[in-house]
Parts: C-alpha cells; structure tokens; sequence
C-alpha cells in the first residue's frame, strides 16, 4: 500500500498537523492501495498562507517566465505519463488503454493548449482606436482554492492548475479523496520543474473538513470547482460571504436527439458515448431522444449493442469499461436502476447486480431503458453510470422541448445529414456545449453550462480568462 500522506507546501512535501487517515480503495479489487492524510484547517491554513506570500512576487512576473516553466512542465509531463496512466487506472477503475491515451492524455493537451494561449494573451491593450489613452489590464485574481474531482482527475486538475499558473494566480489544490495519486504525482512533476515556493500547494482532504475550511478561507480570493450541483451550492454560499470569485462545473443530464436521417453508426455511437468511463462523465449523453420512426429500431440495435458491451479487469489492456469508483456509488446507481423499472419503464439491457464474472469490485452492468418519459427519476436525475434512458419523440420542437426540460445545461448532441436542422436545433437548445454528429468538442472550446451544470468556462481562451480581473486606467500615456 502507497504511503502518501504528506502534502506539498511553499516547495516542499511536509507532514500534515492533521493525523486524522483514510485508505484510498482500488475499485476494480475493493482493497486498500494508498493512504493519505485528511487535512485539517491548520494545514488549510499553511497553505493558504504559502500561497498569499508566493502571490506577491508571482502576480508580477513575466509571461515569459511563466511560459518557460509551463514548458517544461509539459515536457516532463511527458516523462511521467504512464506513471500517471497507472494511478488513474489504480485509484478510479479507468481501463489502462483509456487511461493512457484519453484520461492522461486530456491533461497533456490541456498544458499544451494554455502555453499556446498564454504566448497570444495580451496583459496589457488599450480600449480601443476612439479611446488612445484608455487601457484595460489583465491581472490574476489571486490566491486560488482549486478543487477536483475523482472521475477525469488530470483532466479537471489540468483545466484549473495550467490556467491559474498562466495568469499569475497561486493556488492551494485539492483533489478528490478517492482519487488523488494522479495529482500527487503532478506535485513532483511541479516540484522537479522548480516552480517559485508557493506558487502551488497541494492538501488532500475531504468536502466537509478540508473543502470547508479551503472555501471559506479569508485570503482565499477564487474559487474554482467540478462536482456535484449539491456541492457546489453549498461552496457558492461559503463563497458569497467575502464575495469570492466562483468558477463551477457541474452536474449534466445530456440529451442525443437522434434524427432518422441520422448516420448509420450514430445509435452505437451515442450508447459508448454514455457507457465510456463506465458512465462517470457530467457531459454523457445518459437521455436518447428517438424520432418515433426508428424508435424500434434503434431500441433492438441498443439491446444487441449492449449485451455485448464488455465490462472487466481494468489492468488488462483493449476496450471495455471498467468500475465505478466506489461503494457508495455503486449503491447510489443499482437504486437508481431498480427506481427506473419500478417507474415502469422497460428494462432492455442490463438492470441491477453485477455482471457475469465480476463479483469483486465495483462493476455496472451497462443499462438500457426504453419507454421512459421525461418526468422519470432515471432521466432527470444525473446517475453516473453506464446507465441510458431512451425516450421517443415526434417532431423537432418535441425533441427542443424534451431536452430542455432539465434543471441542467452542460452538453446535449445532435444527430441528422440536415444542416439547417442542425442549426436551428443547436440555436435552441439551452446547454453550453452542443455535439454533433459525433465531431466532439474541441479541447480549447469552453467548457461548461447552463443553470444547475455552473457558472463559467473552462479551456482555451476563456478558461485563461477566468482566473484575471480586467482593469481599466483612464489617462494612460
């Protein structure tokens, strides 16, 4: 078992003032495979404070500076990519070819993508040609609480931490509990690249204690999450009490309009688009929207395309999904299966238990209802698991209505050869983020929702932008 229960602080691994432990659980064998340390506010403290000093000199040093360390970052990243591979696949159950090219993969792109904006951005410009003595200044907005979650750890770590870095913030990260090995290891990737102390910290620790105290911190000037809508609520509400700048990315409940003249493979695309990181995604396609003429068509291609969909050993490599990250959530998604056939819809792959063979670890058998309607708990509430809901539809405005009737925004996706309908339904659709026909979305688009999916973008551009206060200065000479 890996003993990591130290935290990096002001440029150092140091023993944590907390002695208060929990075991990180490999999913995919249920055993322990890490321990690490739960911080407490006196660590919270600490950290906060290394990075409140380091942000005195940080927030005024060059673009360049910043982009030479940025680049070597990425290079060593490069480096320690399959070590980090290996503890995404350890501590959240991501097969090892998915971990490897997508799960570690989306973080290299990240720190790719922020050098390349951060080369472009322009700290300093003036308002405009009718105004030659106005100037608008980009400055970082401080000392930032960075929290992560536990299903795309280098992923959402890297949306945050190359950002903040570019801007000039300094940071405190705090990644999942259940999912922290990856991060630790962008610590010593960040140390060995010697970074000014400070500029970036790392504690471990839970929502309730560490969270908390990391939130409603006084020096803490923004706040940027991902996870669940229940949390990020309550961190708005430590946050509203200073007036900290929030940055969140929530919950998602897509909607994939699957039109008839939609392409061949776009059934089959849209049910993996669902199932892959056995459903642990807030921008999954988890609601099929069926025009009625192919609806039975399209429900025995999700049967046979389902039964036949591969859940196993994560260490092993090819495609196939692997578990779920925890006990809990295991539990939280065989209620919601079995709330779905008690609502009455049609149970027509999957349903409860583990699958054939699987009997240690926290596997999900991949789930297809058909005949749901939109008020059913299986399509309104985000399951987090390799779990569709196939609900048919009439017409276009039908599908609009139907896949806006949701207390989320986040992603929702189109399928049809008609480009004026393609973009007549995207106009309307109220989400951050519309896919279609399979194109994805591009790793410097911006990234975020609507309503209960957050507030702000992340990546590219506007993800830089995010974490810097525009000033404005009048007479500028």
């Amino acid at each position: 078992m890996l003993d990591k229960k130290n935290f990096y602080i002001n440029g150092q691994w140091v023993k944590p003032n907390s002695s208060e432990e929990i075991k990180v659980i490999d999913p995919a064998t249920e055993g322990n495979c890490a321990v690490i340390t739960l911080g407490n506010k006196a660590d919270v403290d600490m950290a906060v404070n290394a990075a409140k000093d380091a942000y005195q000199s940080w927030a005024f040093s060059s673009k360049e500076e910043r982009i030479g360390l940025l680049e070597k970052l990425y290079e060593n990243y490069k480096k320690r990519w399959a070590d980090i591979a290996e503890a995404i696949t350890l501590e959240m159950g991501a097969p090892k070819d998915f971990a490897s090219k997508l799960q570690a993969g989306t973080g290299a792109s990240h720190i790719k993508s922020f050098i390349r904006y951060l080369k472009n951005f322009e700290f300093e410009k003036p308002l405009g040609e009718h105004a030659p003595n106005q100037r608008l200044i980009y400055e970082p907005k401080g000392v930032c609480a960075l929290i992560t979650p536990w299903n795309w750890p280098m992923n959402q770590v890297c949306l945050k931490v190359m950002p903040a870095i570019a801007s000039g913030c300094t940071m405190v990260l705090k990644p999942s509990e259940l999912a922290p090995l990856s991060s630790m290891i962008l610590a010593e990737i960040i140390d060995e690249v010697k970074f000014p102390k400070g500029v970036f910290n790392l504690i471990n620790g839970d929502g309730a204690m560490t969270g908390d105290a990391l939130t409603s911190h006084q020096d803490i000037n923004m706040i940027s999450f991902t996870g669940s809508t229940r949390a990020g609520a309550l961190i708005s509400q430590n946050a509203a009490k200073d007036f900290k700048r929030v940055s969140l990315e929530l919950g998602g409940k897509g909607a994939n309009i699957i039109f008839k003249d939609a392409d061949p493979e776009a059934i089959e695309r849209g049910a993996l688009r669902c199932f892959r990181n056995s459903g642990q995604s807030c921008n999954a396609p988890t609601r099929m929207l069926v025009e009625k003429s192919m609806y039975n068509e399209a429900i025995e291609r999700l049967k046979t395309y389902t039964e036949n969909f591969e859940v196993g050993d994560p260490k092993k490599e090819g495609e196939h999904i692997g578990p779920v990250i925890s006990e809990a959530q295991y539990s939280k998604i065989q209620t919601l299966i079995q709330k779905g056939i008690d609502e009455g819809a049609k149970l027509v792959a999957g349903g409860t238990g583990k699958p054939e063979g699987l009997d240690k670890g926290y596997f999900v058998k991949p789930t297809v209802f058909a005949d749901v309607n939109n008020n059913m708990e299986v399509a309104r509430t985000e399951i987090f698991g390799p779990v569709l809901s196939v609900i048919p539809f009439e017409t276009e405005e039908d599908a609009i209505k139907i896949a806006n009737d949701t207390a989320y925004g986040l992603t929702n996706y189109i399928q049809t050869q008609d480009t004026e309908k393609v973009q007549r339904v995207a106009r309307k659709l109220r989400s951050g983020m519309v896919d279609v026909n399979g194109a994805g979305i591009a790793v410097d688009a911006p990234f975020g929702g609507f309503k209960h999916s957050g507030i702000g973008r992340e990546a590219g551009a506007h993800g830089l932008e995010e974490f810097l206060e525009v000033k404005a200065v009048g007479g500028w000479s």
